[in-house]
């Protein structure tokens, strides 16, 4: 199934720091909760596109859909030296939600990266998490542990794939061009390897090497390097007690199971979901399941005195 499009209000949030950043709304505005939609390292907002136009139809009553671009990724501005870090996406997230979303009930989805904003949110941001998230969904994500994956590899092989990552990365680094590649073909049959599980979509493969082309080299070295440093599984036990998923792909090479397994137990109240197949990209490959799994929580939420009770 190829990736759909739909109508939506854009706007740019300028941060404390003076970044934009590009944020995109759909749904009701009117709508008693807010879905937060929060995508991973050198992806888009667009990863979000399916969940974002089957949502409201999932849930059955108005919900709002809120998704933006990290800065140094999609259409946002690079982030300036020292920025591309997890802690400041998530005060950035703060900032959107202090001006654009400033009552209400929250339920925040976060895939790969975006997960771990959601972490450093609650790190960061403990108050503005116990009062205003309702509902949390944590897509192939991680809690730590990313300094050197093994990628499903030989031991051998991995430390051979590491360290080309870290050359390219210390080159990234230091780059002054705007995108990572003016062309994406070429990075369609690596970025199947490391993303997808099987039965992979060609187009969700091409549009996927398209969003890694559009990021920033500089941010792109510099995310990774807080990827390495991302060890927030202390950070969980702070979520609060609100419904939560945590879902996984058997074949993901990034974040696999085990790092799933370690969130769910430190999130006894969150319920584990395991795709058999999948890699990576949930939103795409897994993209009804997902949404299902988004507006459970999210129909919890509306549901519950603080979202308001929905009418059939």
């Amino acid at each position: 199934m190829k990736l759909g499009r739909r109508e939506e209000t854009l706007y740019t949030l300028t941060t404390s720091d003076g970044v934009g950043l590009a944020v995109e709304e759909s749904g009701s505005p009117d709508a008693a909760v807010t879905v937060v939609l929060i995508h991973g390292w050198t992806l888009t907002r667009h990863t979000w596109d399916r969940v974002a136009e089957r949502l409201p139809g999932s849930v059955d009553g108005p919900v709002r859909i809120v998704r933006f671009d990290h800065r140094g990724h999609g259409d946002s501005d690079a982030a300036p030296s020292g920025t591309a870090e997890i802690a400041r996406c998530a005060d950035d997230l703060a900032e959107l939600i202090t001006e654009h979303v400033p009552t209400g009930p929250i339920v925040l989805a976060g895939h790969s990266m975006g997960g771990m904003t959601i972490m450093a949110l609650a790190e960061r941001h403990p108050r503005l998490m116990a009062e205003r998230v309702h509902g949390v969904a944590l897509v192939a994500t991680s809690s730590g542990d990313l300094v050197a994956p093994d990628l499903g590899l030989p031991k051998p092989v991995a430390s051979v794939f590491n360290a080309g990552e870290r050359a390219l990365r210390s080159a990234l680094a230091r780059s002054t061009r705007r995108r990572v590649g003016s062309r994406s073909a070429w990075m369609r049959p690596g970025l199947r390897w490391l993303l997808f599980g099987s039965g992979a979509d060609r187009a969700d493969v091409a549009a996927s090497a398209e969003w890694v082309a559009r990021c920033h080299p500089a941010s792109f070295a510099g995310f990774r390097e807080s990827l390495a440093a991302h060890e927030r599984a202390h950070v969980l036990a702070e979520f609060p007690r609100v419904p939560t998923v945590v879902l996984a792909g058997l074949s993901d090479r990034l974040c696999p199971f085990p790092h799933a397994r370690v969130m769910s137990e430190r999130l006894p109240h969150a319920d584990l979901f395991v795709y058999a197949g999948a890699g990576h990209m949930l939103p795409l490959e897994r993209d009804d399941e997902v949404t299902g799994r988004i507006a459970d929580v999210t129909r919890s939420v509306l549901e519950s005195p603080v979202g308001g009770t929905v009418s059939a």
